[in-house]
């Protein structure tokens, strides 16, 4: 599954499924965002995007900078 990493850890992963983008933040990404998953499936640690929507690239960029502060903080 391809990564982004940050000093050799983990801030965002992503795959291409059937009929999903499956992005996979983190956990605390997904309840801090939780308000503007509304419209997706998600689960603890995934969020599936429809190839039938439009990506949001905003929230995607969202995801990853609270991930790296996230990083820095730990």
């Amino acid at each position: 599954m391809p990564t982004f990493k940050k000093h050799g850890k983990a801030v965002f992963h992503f795959a291409a499924q059937k009929n999903h983008l499956g992005i996979y933040p983190t956990p605390p990404a997904i309840e801090h965002f939780a308000a503007r998953l509304e419209g997706y499936k998600t689960s603890k640690g995934a969020i599936q995007i429809p190839y039938s929507m439009p990506l949001d690239e905003e929230l995607i960029q969202d995801l990853v900078r609270f991930n790296l502060k996230e990083l820095e903080n730990r």
